[in-house]
């Protein structure tokens, strides 16, 4: 591993709250880390995931080290990622501790498949992505998890869940095109760059 090694500046204390406050300005799809195999799964809610490398393909997600997803992911050595598609709300918020169930309770009302290495993957996720795990990283409250993808399960759905200001928004890939491209920056060509 290469670190370099540098002094921080520990003068300047920035608040959990200003920066959970700054960081919902970042628009974040919605996915669903699944965990474990057979009846002993869990899975969570989260807008940490990123890819890491194209070749070869690997995901990068950010997980509590306290949630109950982690020590099956360090037991198991793979985990699901599943990008929910705009009307998979329910599912996103059931993931995310609604209703208070845990476990396996969260995967009741929609469908799932086993995937190579065991976990379970949302069948009409607009993508699922089964990992096995490569490297683990923990920094403060959480685990960095590096997954090598092994699996791909891709749907034709075009509206996509994300994450902004503190609520859920559908972003739909036609209908958003749309109205993006009326309000967009001009291009370099249209402003004779």
């Amino acid at each position: 591993m290469n670190v370099v090694p540098r002094d921080l500046m520990t003068e300047t204390v920035v608040s959990s709250a200003d920066f959970r406050g700054a960081m919902r300005h970042l628009t974040g799809g919605v996915s669903v880390i699944t965990a474990g195999r057979g009846k002993d799964i869990t899975g969570m809610t989260v807008t940490s995931v990123t890819s890491l490398t194209v070749d070869p393909p690997t995901l990068l997600v950010s997980i509590n080290r306290d949630a109950s997803s982690f020590p099956l992911i360090r037991r198991h050595g793979a985990f699901g990622v599943n990008i929910l598609n705009a009307d998979q709300l329910d599912i996103a918020e059931r993931f995310a501790g609604k209703g208070g169930l845990k476990g396996a309770d969260r995967f009741a009302s929609a469908q799932w498949v086993t995937g190579v290495s065991g976990v379970p993957l949302l069948a009409d996720a607009l993508s699922a992505f089964d990992c096995e795990v490569e490297e683990i990283l923990e920094r403060h409250s959480h685990g960095i998890v590096i997954g090598r993808v092994r699996q791909i399960r891709s749907s034709t759905r075009s509206a996509a869940l994300a994450y902004w200001h503190g609520q859920y928004v559908a972003v739909d890939q036609d209908e958003d095109a749309a109205k993006l491209a009326d309000v967009s920056v001009p291009s370099r060509s249209r402003r004779g760059i």
